[in-house]
């Protein structure tokens, strides 16, 4: 079918992969995006330069917006993340999904799309994620499917996330989930081992870079680049230097989960060398130097490393739109 025009509240929008990811499965979007951190507006709206702001999520309200066909959201994840305090719903940040649920009950829109880490499942013995479903379910009339996806599946990285998506009931195709490894769905039958979960609400650049996304430099041409990463220390209190570091080398073949964290991602060749700027984007899916330039001024490295390292997977988000797509309007 033709493209699908939809209205999009992209709400803690960052660098726009939800937004990017819906046009590559074939939507036509207008957005209104939602973020606090100045660098990520920056770079969304010299990307997307008909996209309105609105503000900070706790600030948004559905009365003010216009009929919203979809809402996209991958809210704070450090509280419920492995690598962080597991402080789950009760951290400051993770708590903001309960904005987004408010705006998914204000706007009623279409479909809803939710990315987190692989910690909700298990956050607080898994209360947290039942509660946050139970919140999914309170909202009334929408379906919901959720499945922990790889990165890996198509690009190389191994990233990890919870897809959680809604659509309002009604008449409609197949499911949406599951996905497979080679982005296709898989067997009824198969479901079990997917970790696929599903309930029905009752209530190619040029020049140095080479096509295996890494970035190489001319003396490393003849070389097989390999990822690693430093490990031992103590993230959270670098200058300890009692704990002894060693250089960890991936052998399946993919990225560390990027993170803002540069030392999780080394490529050796003939020397030992941090993932560009340009290496994380594409490794998320991204144009290259998608985060290189903000509408109002240059994006500097350090930040670039940040916003990658924090949005979500494109190519993730194309293959479960496009499902969605196929669910809600059509092949």
């Amino acid at each position: 079918m033709r493209n699908k025009s939809i209205t999009l509240l992209d709400l803690f929008s960052g660098i726009g992969g939800f937004h990017l990811g819906l046009e590559r499965a074939g939507f036509n979007v207008k957005s209104y995006n939602s973020e606090i951190d100045k660098y990520a507006i920056d770079v969304y709206k010299h990307n997307f330069k008909n996209s309105t702001y609105v503000g900070s999520v706790t600030d948004v309200r559905g009365s003010e917006l216009p009929r919203i066909d979809a809402i996209t959201f991958g809210s704070p994840c450090q509280d419920f993340s492995l690598a962080g305090k597991r402080e789950g719903m009760g951290g400051e940040r993770s708590s903001l999904i309960l904005e987004a649920i408010r705006l998914i009950q204000e706007c009623r829109p279409r479909f809803f799309i939710w990315e987190n880490v692989k910690g909700t499942f298990s956050s607080n013995a898994g209360r947290d994620f039942t509660a946050i479903l139970q919140a999914f379910a309170n909202l009334g009339d929408y379906t919901i499917e959720w499945q922990l996806l790889n990165t890996k599946w198509f690009l190389p990285q191994n990233r990890e996330r919870i897809y959680l998506v809604g659509y309002l009931r009604g008449k409609r195709g197949r499911q949406v989930f599951p996905l497979s490894e080679n982005n296709r769905r898989v067997d009824e039958g198969a479901k079990q081992t997917q970790n696929v979960g599903c309930l029905t609400a009752g209530g190619n650049s040029g020049g140095l870079h080479s096509s295996m996304t890494l970035i190489r430099h001319r003396s490393d041409q003849s070389q097989e680049a390999a990822i690693a990463a430093m490990r031992g220390r103590n993230p959270e209190n670098p200058s300890d230097r009692t704990t002894e570091q060693r250089l960890e080398i991936n052998t399946n073949g993919t990225a560390n989960t990027l993170t803002s964290v540069q030392k999780y991602n080394l490529v050796i060749t003939d020397r030992i060398r941090r993932l560009t700027p340009i290496e994380y984007e594409r490794l998320q899916g991204f144009p290259d130097n998608w985060t290189a330039n903000g509408a109002t001024s240059p994006i500097s490295d350090t930040q670039r490393y940040k916003m990658c390292g924090n949005a979500v997977t494109v190519d993730v988000v194309e293959a479960v739109a496009r499902n969605i797509k196929n669910t809600l309007y059509g092949k």
